[in-house]
């Protein structure tokens, strides 16, 4: 995949869940998107970070899934994934690393 800046690196699903009431009952939908890493930004559904202003990508898990955080100059944001993001994770900081 290719957009006008380069080439794709790396990809990697994240999940929200969105919680709605309706007629007194709660229900959740859970919506998975992608996120995208090129050699100069990381596009995560309507948001983009370039690579100048993301200070770390980390992960943390827990019971079947876990939160992949970006450390950005505009703070710390939060993606629910399910699957182990190290191949995205590696393929930032050897990015980072050759910048």
């Amino acid at each position: 995949m290719k957009d006008g800046n380069g080439e794709m690196m790396s990809a990697v699903s994240f999940y929200k869940t969105e919680r709605t009431i309706d007629f007194n009952q709660q229900h959740y939908t859970k919506r998975r998107y992608e996120m995208y890493l090129y050699h100069d930004k990381i596009l995560a559904d309507k948001r983009q970070f370039s690579l100048d202003n993301v200070h770390d990508v980390s992960f943390r898990p827990f019971s079947d899934a876990g939160l992949l955080y970006l450390h950005t100059n505009q703070g710390v944001f939060a993606f629910e994934v399910e699957a182990d993001p190290a191949h995205f994770i590696k393929s930032y900081k050897k990015l980072k690393k050759s910048n």
